[in-house]
């Protein structure tokens, strides 16, 4: 090991060893000899999953058959386990439901959020948002008569200034799903309000990894995934927040049967349920949502500063790493450096990214990367090491130098 290496690497160890969090890491089945760093795409394994899965196929489906919906709650489990993500981002009881995908949420909330806002023709999106957001503002401003307009985040006090008053919803991310730049929250949360319109946010690379609080900062609407930093399984169900003020008055596009206020008595007139309830819409996926709520067992009696603390702690340390061993080697840090300014993964720019993410894996670290030239290390504090940091950095460095990994751009259809 160089000397730099080693003197980061003492660092490392006395930040792991001071870390309050390191006995966390034991309610996650991580592979042995695995550095994964990957958990803003799928995280990984909860210990507590496997067991309650196989309860719930063989003893509550296998044995209790239909009546598993009554006696073994599943029929509540969508608001359920939307209350323990609610305390997850600073929502109160109530207020969120889990149980279709992100998309389908996405598209929920972004109808609503038209409806709350009928005589406003403008929906405001990041034009850097994650292709799915994007994608689906077309299709809500196809359907509900709105226009698009792409604003960055940086650009909103501007562009609110002259067509505030017709804007009817501003829908961001709090984190920028290439760079990990995290944006003021309450500062466009508060110059949204004060044009009159709403807020909704998409908590994906937030929710677990960061106290984003909404109920304090007034958000009116958010969504999120079960599969990143929650660690709820591959396609693990996605969560709708909605504020309770709006409840009232709150129409989603879809209107399924189990959002309404009778479900079982088969009305052929739909009235929806009160509350958060009435943004149910189909059956709930049972499978994967008692594992989600199973994965977020890994965060009971956690406090989420001290995550965020952590993971702080783990990123700025990495961009040290990339500073003292790749940066000499072509690698370009893109995550701000500010903590004010950085969510949970760093992302480094080198033009042959996906050929040094998969040298990487075959050499026991999973990260990933976004075309064309980003690598992304994504770190969840609960199980996530300064060691593991390092390690990353040093067979990085060593792949480059040895010249070890295919400079071939990423296939098609390909995933890292």
């Amino acid at each position: 090991m160089t000397t730099a290496a080693a003197t980061i690497g003492d660092e490392a160890a006395k930040l792991d060893a001071d870390d309050p969090l390191a006995p966390l890491r034991d309610r996650f089945l991580l592979p042995g000899g695995v550095v994964y760093l990957d958990g803003n795409s799928l995280g990984p394994l909860p210990a507590a999953v496997a067991p309650v899965l196989t309860d719930v196929v063989h003893r509550q489906w296998g044995t209790g058959l239909i009546r598993s919906w009554n006696e073994h709650g599943w029929w509540d489990a969508p608001l359920r386990v939307g209350d323990a993500i609610g305390r997850l981002i600073g929502a109160a009881a109530g207020q969120t439901v889990a149980g279709d995908s992100t998309s389908v949420q996405l598209f929920s909330a972004l109808g609503a959020a038209a409806a709350l806002r009928p005589d406003r023709p403008l929906l405001v999106t990041d034009p850097g948002h994650f292709p799915t957001d994007r994608y689906l503002a077309e299709a809500v401003a196809g359907r509900e008569s709105l226009e698009v307009r792409h604003v960055a985040p940086a650009d909103l006090d501007g562009f609110l200034a002259s067509e505030g008053h017709r804007v009817a919803v501003v829908s961001y991310s709090p984190v920028d799903f290439r760079t990990g730049e995290l944006y003021d929250m309450r500062a466009l949360t508060d110059a949204t309000h004060r044009a009159g319109a709403l807020v909704l946010w998409d908590l994906c690379h937030a929710a677990g990894a960061l106290p984003v609080d909404v109920d304090e900062l007034g958000v009116d609407l958010a969504v999120g995934c079960g599969y990143k930093f929650l660690s709820g399984g591959p396609g693990a169900p996605a969560f709708l927040y909605a504020a309770r003020r709006h409840h009232a008055a709150l129409t989603t596009p879809l209107t399924g049967w189990t959002g309404h206020a009778e479900p079982f008595a088969m009305s052929p007139d739909y009235a929806p349920a009160p509350g958060i309830a009435r943004a149910r819409i189909g059956t709930p996926p049972i499978l994967s949502l008692l594992a989600l709520e199973a994965a977020l067992t890994a965060f009971d009696g956690v406090d989420l500063a001290q995550i965020r603390a952590k993971s702080l702690s783990l990123t700025g340390y990495f961009l040290r790493c990339a500073e003292e061993l790749l940066t000499p080697l072509g690698f370009e840090p893109v995550t701000p450096s500010d903590t004010a300014r950085r969510g949970s993964h760093v992302s480094l720019r080198h033009p042959h990214a996906y050929g040094l993410v998969q040298a990487l894996a075959a050499q026991g670290v999973i990260a990933d990367m976004r075309a064309p030239d980003l690598l992304r290390f994504g770190v969840n504090a609960l199980y996530t090491t300064h060691q593991d940091m390092l390690t990353a950095a040093v067979r990085l460095r060593d792949v480059v130098r040895d010249d070890a990994y295919d400079p071939a751009p990423q296939p098609s259809g390909r995933v890292v």
